[in-house]
């Protein structure tokens, strides 16, 4: 059939016009970043707008020296390149060589606007900030009913905790409709008593998450009883709603996480403070039959029946002590004594009388020692070996002269 082309050869043609038209291959054009994307090759994707239409461009790695900032959504600038078609796709689309800052978009001087205005009105402050339960049972979600962001958070739910219940309020997340969306959404849950709400949707574009920029949603937040985690976009999206959310999270799974305590563990912990206990508690009671076996040893040491053993005992060998002292002592007596007596003996008169001597004493029995004793006339009595003799003194005289 004459006249039909292939796809590829119609985008063949359309890309060798654009290479033909001198005005494409260099040109700048002006307009608001938005939806843009580093890619970890190093390539920059974006999209170019203005107030009527929009331009998918991109900046490859090798060009980066052309960019002398950090490329972000709002920014008003002026890119200038290549406009080329993309024969795979069939869409064309700028190379950027060179980017330069132009000012702010006008999304983005709305968000600093109202951002400055609600920082000085304290909507901010962390004194309004209400701590997230750490075990929270009641989960509300005020997202739409479809998409990635809702199932991020419910897998994510799932695997830290089955046992917590989501509540979900399907709001419209984009849009012009979406703020009283999300504001109902949010109203609608906090009546419920819940413990704590997750507001967000997945990432996009500055004025696909726009509804999370408008002052209705932010007082909605700031006048919620329930604790709130923010969770709009990707960690690189900062709205309103994350200033004055009690926490913001950088996506919706981080939220969950944040929101739904691990279960798991939990239980691990639980255990672990378990064995902890349990051992704590041995060890305690091991330390503490010790310390009884002390007591019943010292309180065995205080028991007056062993104390009248302990004192009868003391007793018995103070008594054994006492007879062996005695019997040690009478033996040293019965041995001096016997010395005495013999001293004795030979000093008795009875022991001189019997080898012969006699013993005299006067009429009145005193002993007569010296012959002045003994009177001529008077009588004196003789006790001699085997008796006594009574004699009178007739004379009596010393060495040889009578007296």
């Amino acid at each position: 059939m004459a006249g039909v082309y292939t796809v590829s050869q119609v985008n063949a043609y359309i890309k060798n016009m654009f290479v033909q038209d001198f005005a494409l291959n260099r040109i700048s054009i002006k307009g608001e970043v938005s939806n843009c994307k580093y890619h970890s090759s190093g390539h920059i994707y974006f999209t170019l707008k203005d107030g009527k239409g929009t331009l998918s461009a991109v900046m490859f790695a090798g060009q980066r020296m052309g960019l002398s900032f950090r490329l972000e959504e709002g920014q008003q600038v002026v890119a200038s390149g290549t406009v080329d078609v993309y024969e795979r796709d069939g869409k064309y689309q700028l190379y950027a060589k060179e980017i330069k800052l132009d000012g702010i978009g006008d999304l983005f001087r709305q968000f600093e606007a109202l951002r400055n205005e609600l920082e000085e009105m304290g909507m901010f402050s962390n004194e309004y900030k209400q701590p997230i339960p750490k075990f929270a049972k009641k989960v509300g979600i005020v997202t739409a009913p479809t998409g990635a962001a809702i199932r991020d958070i419910m897998n994510v739910a799932s695997r830290r905790n089955p046992y917590v219940q989501l509540v979900l309020y399907p709001a419209l997340v984009q849009g012009e409709q979406a703020k009283y969306s999300i504001v109902k959404g949010i109203q609608a849950l906090d009546a419920m008593g819940l413990d704590v709400l997750i507001v967000g949707r997945g990432g996009g574009p500055i004025e696909d998450l726009w509804a999370f920029n408008e002052e209705i949603v932010a007082r909605a937040i700031f006048d919620c009883e329930t604790p709130v985690i923010s969770a709009v976009g990707h960690e690189t999206d900062v709205t309103i709603a994350d200033y004055v959310a009690d926490l913001r999270a950088p996506t919706p799974s981080a939220a969950a996480e944040l929101a739904v305590f691990d279960y798991r563990q939990y239980q691990a912990d639980l255990g672990g403070y378990q064995n902890g206990l349990f051992f704590a508690m041995e060890r305690k009671l091991k330390r503490d039959r010790s310390r009884l076996e002390q007591l019943k040893l010292k309180l065995k040491l205080k028991d007056p029946a062993y104390q009248l053993n302990e004192k009868r005992q003391r007793l018995a060998d103070l008594e054994e002590c006492m007879e062996r002292a005695i019997d040690g002592k009478l033996r040293d007596r019965r041995y001096r004594l016997g010395l005495l007596a013999g001293k004795l003996e030979a000093l008795s008169p009875l022991e001189k009388i019997s080898k012969g001597f006699g013993f005299l004493t006067d009429e009145k029995g005193k002993r007569i020692t010296s012959i002045r004793q003994a009177e001529p006339g008077k009588q004196m009595e003789i006790q001699i070996r085997d008796g006594r003799i009574r004699a009178g003194i007739m004379e009596v005289w010393s060495d040889g002269e009578a007296l």
